[in-house]
């Protein structure tokens, strides 16, 4: 009998934990793939986890207190994204994936992509961004996006957004003022600024995507 896939939501009190759990769970039964979720801030729960999920609301700088508050944590997902467990960022938890925030001061992220979060510029706009965006996908065949239709939208609340990235890194954007990166990946590393959790259909089949992604590259 196959195990069930073994999905670690991390717990650093940096996100809206029980919503992406519910639909890590809602994503697993949607796309038939047999699933395990626990929300966890045990550096060995995260090291043993087939798929880790980093949700994330507020200030970059707080988000990666959090993480180094638990001893071991930064390090156990450093550590299992490096040997090529997938990962998902989710908004802040995206964000971390980048080499350093501005928000409160200059904080160091994870380092997995190149460039850094700053405020977005949108003269004559509103900030935060809040509410449904349309993506534009520049990669439409990766795997992580197919399945999600014509004009999807996603549910964004931000005012700092990454800066500065390498275009092979782009997997959809959106239009906030200019293109304002949505979507992102590089090896087995991946994030979205939106919250997939609160993106109904179009959050649930990228997270069933996710489940089901096996990245050809890694870190």
């Amino acid at each position: 009998m196959t195990q069930p896939l073994s999905i670690a939501v991390i717990d650093y009190e940096g996100g809206n934990l029980a919503s992406a759990a519910r639909a890590a769970v809602r994503a697993s039964e949607l796309s038939g793939l047999a699933a395990a979720v626990v929300v966890t801030n045990e550096p060995s729960e995260v090291r043993r986890a087939d798929r880790i999920i980093l949700p994330g609301q507020g200030a970059f700088a707080a988000c990666a207190q959090g993480l180094e508050a638990t001893p071991g944590l930064k390090d156990a997902i450093a550590g299992a994204v490096a040997g090529g467990t997938p990962f998902l960022g989710i908004c802040v938890g995206m964000q971390l994936m980048a080499e350093r925030g501005l928000e409160h001061g200059v904080t160091e992220g994870f380092g997995w992509i190149r460039g850094e979060i700053a405020p977005m510029d949108a003269p004559g706009l509103r900030l935060p961004q809040m509410g449904w965006n349309e993506l534009t996908l520049t990669q439409p065949e990766h795997p992580l996006v197919r399945g999600l239709g014509p004009a999807p939208h996603g549910y964004f609340v931000h005012s700092y957004a990454l800066h500065g990235t390498e275009s092979e890194t782009l997997l959809a954007t959106t239009d906030y003022g200019g293109a304002v990166p949505a979507i992102v990946c590089r090896g087995n590393a991946a994030g979205t600024q939106f919250h997939v959790e609160k993106s109904q259909t179009v959050g649930l089949k990228i997270l069933a995507n996710f489940l089901a992604w096996e990245p050809e590259e890694q870190l």
